[in-house]
Formats: structure tokens, C-alpha cells, sequence
């Protein structure tokens, strides 16, 4: 990865330190990554947490607008990535009115995040139970059923989520990704043939760059040229590290992927997926390297013992 060169870098040294490189490893050459500056909670964001709370404290209101307010505030303080808090005030609000559909798919990536992937199961199938057309909770339970190692489950979900539009590059590189697990040729044959049938949506860059169809100088050029504003500029950084995460993780490079999903965290976009399931990925490679690393010295236990 050219951004991140490193000559002698430990996984080990990456997954246990705050991602100085010079720290680790004094003859490191580092090339800076595109950045943008982290989003950071605006002032209107506290104000309507602080109002939110003064009016939960009235007794007069009626359950609607009770349930309503819980909702808003959980949702403010998922947008500055106060999870717990939001969490609670979800299920506050859920308590008072549970024919809430896009609730329970909120609470459904939370628990994907935190890997309660039963509670995740079961908070996408009441949305989809209250709105079966819900596309989004449709292609959330895909994505903790992928994560749950459930596999053929996630494939059904996400080959109808996919075909609802093919036109979409977030549903085709999904499809991909858990496609990967099962066929991996075919899978790369079929997101190449969407690829071949883009629109313009930004979306497809990061397709191109799954496929290495555009380098990452390109795609990276790309979003800097076509990003008036910080924020936009940090939401789409988000999304082409966690991708390009993937890509490197699927081909073993461990050690690039963990560096590209700090990146993908780093910019605050508290909102997106990609920022949410960035930490779930780096915990899978913690524990994908540790079961190796207890494999190699079972191994080298039983082997010494033969001798």
C-alpha cells in the first residue's frame, strides 16, 4: 500500500500501539494518507441534546411525544457517537412505542457493531416483521449475518437486497463481500460485470478500486477533486478506507487493512457503516491473528515434545 509503507512493521506492533509508525520502527518511511479534518459535535448537536433532556424532565407530556423525544435525542447522540447513550434512549422510546421500525433497525447495527449478532437477528427481522419493505434493515441483517459466520443466510438476504437493484455499487459491493466467503472467483466475475454497468454514482470509485480497476492514486485524486467541503471530504474518506481494508485484509495483508481501518475511524463519521463496523473488523483480525499465533505455539509445543 503506497500511502503506508513500512520496512520491518509488526502486526503485532500496529494492533498494540496508537498507530505511531516511527515509534515502532525508527526506519519506517511513511507517505501521508489523504486526510480530512475529524467531524466533531456541532453546537447545534449539544444544544438539541441539552433541550431534549430539559423536556424529558416534564411530566405532562404524552407518550407519543415522549417516545418521540427519546428517539431524537438517541439520535443525536449517535451522531456525535455517544452508542450507549443512544442505545438506552432507543430502547426507552421502543418501550413506550414499538411500532417503530427504523428503530429497531438502528438498535439492529448497534448490536452488530458490538457483536451481539442473536439481538442484531432478532432487531432486523422486527423491522422487517413492521416494514417488509425495508431495504436498508434488509442489507443491515445480510451484514451481521455475514459477520455471524452465518453465511448462506447473509447470501440469501443480501442476492435479494441486490436484485432490487443492481444498479446500486454499495449493494453490489456487499454482495461481493459475502460472495467472497463462499466463491471467490465468481464472486470477483460478478462484481466486475456490475462494475461494467455503472452509472456515475460515486459509489462505483470504490468498486473500482475493490477490483483494482482504478488505482488508489486515481480514486484518491478522484475524491479530493470532487469534495467541496470538510465534511463530505471525511465521509467519503471513510468509506474508501474501510473498502480498501477489506481488499487488503482478503489478501492477508493484515497489517495494511489494520492501518486503513484506524484511518476509516479516525474521521469521526460516527453515522456511517463503514466507521461502525471498521472496529468490528480490526477486532476480527486481533482475534484471527491471536488463534494463529496459539496455533503456531501448540505446534511448536508438539513438535518439541516428538523430539
Amino acid at each position: 500500500m503506497k500511502w503506508l509503507k513500512t520496512s520491518t512493521l509488526s502486526l503485532v506492533a500496529l494492533l498494540t500501539t496508537a498507530g505511531c509508525a516511527s515509534n515502532a520502527n525508527e526506519n519506517a518511511e511513511w507517505l501521508y494518507p489523504p486526510m480530512a479534518v475529524p467531524l466533531q459535535a456541532s453546537v447545534q448537536q449539544e444544544v438539541q441534546i441539552a433541550r431534549l433532556s430539559q423536556l424529558l424532565l416534564r411530566p405532562d407530556l404524552s407518550n407519543e411525544v415522549r417516545a418521540k423525544m427519546y428517539y431524537e435525542r438517541g439520535s443525536y447522540y449517535d451522531s456525535v457517537g455517544l452508542r450507549d447513550l443512544a442505545r438506552l434512549d432507543y430502547k426507552q422510546s421502543l418501550a413506550i412505542n414499538p411500532l417503530q421500525p427504523h428503530l429497531f433497525n438502528l438498535l439492529g447495527m448497534h448490536f452488530t457493531q458490538v457483536g451481539d449478532f442473536d439481538a442484531a437477528y432478532d432487531a432486523f427481522g422486527s423491522t422487517l416483521e413492521l416494514d417488509p419493505a425495508n431495504s436498508y434493515a434488509e442489507r443491515n441483517r445480510a451484514v451481521a449475518l455475514y459477520y455471524g459466520d452465518r453465511l448462506n443466510l447473509a447470501m440469501e438476504d443480501i442476492q435479494k437486497h441486490y436484485d432490487e437493484d443492481p444498479s446500486d455499487p454499495f449493494r453490489a459491493l456487499w454482495m461481493y463481500l459475502i460472495k467472497l466467503e463462499l466463491d471467490p472467483e465468481q464472486a470477483k466475475q460478478e462484481l466486475l460485470a456490475s462494475y461494467q454497468d455503472r452509472t456515475d454514482e460515486w459509489g462505483w470509485v470504490l468498486v473500482a478500486i475493490t477490483l483494482g480497476e482504478m488505482s488508489e492514486e486515481q480514486a484518491f485524486n478522484v475524491i479530493l477533486q470532487s469534495t467541496p467541503d470538510n465534511t463530505l471530504l471525511a465521509q467519503r474518506l471513510t468509506e474508501a478506507y474501510f473498502y480498501l481494508g477489506k481488499r487488503y485484509q482478503s489478501q492477508g495483508d493484515y497489517a495494511s487493512a489494520v492501518s486503513l481501518y484506524k484511518l476509516a475511524i479516525s474521521f469521526n463519521v460516527y453515522e456511517y457503516v463503514e466507521h461502525r463496523y471498521s472496529f468490528l473488523e480490526l477486532t476480527r483480525i486481533y482475534n484471527q491473528v491471536r488463534e494463529e499465533r496459539i496455533a503456531k505455539v501448540k505446534e511448536a509445543e508438539k513438535h518439541a515434545s516428538a523430539n
